[in-house]
């Protein structure tokens, strides 16, 4: 995936409100390699998600800061 098509695809993850962790298909096609799977309120549901996974490198989670910006985890 090159990192224009990564940067919109974390950009079209991010919630407005709330965390998202997100994780990465290696073998999807590049467009779609980042994949939704689960939206936390919390934070800390958030990393504790993250955690329980088995790798849980391939996984991040994605979220706005106090700014507005799009941030990644």
């Amino acid at each position: 995936m090159n990192k224009d098509t990564y940067e919109k695809e974390k950009n079209r993850l991010t919630p407005e409100n709330g965390f998202n962790l997100v994780g990465i298909d290696y073998f999807a096609d590049s467009d779609n390699q980042l994949y939704l799977i689960e939206h936390f309120e919390m934070y800390q549901d958030a990393l504790n998600a993250k955690k329980e996974r088995k790798n849980s490198e391939d996984y991040f989670i994605l979220y706005k800061d106090a700014s507005g910006e799009n941030f990644c985890r």
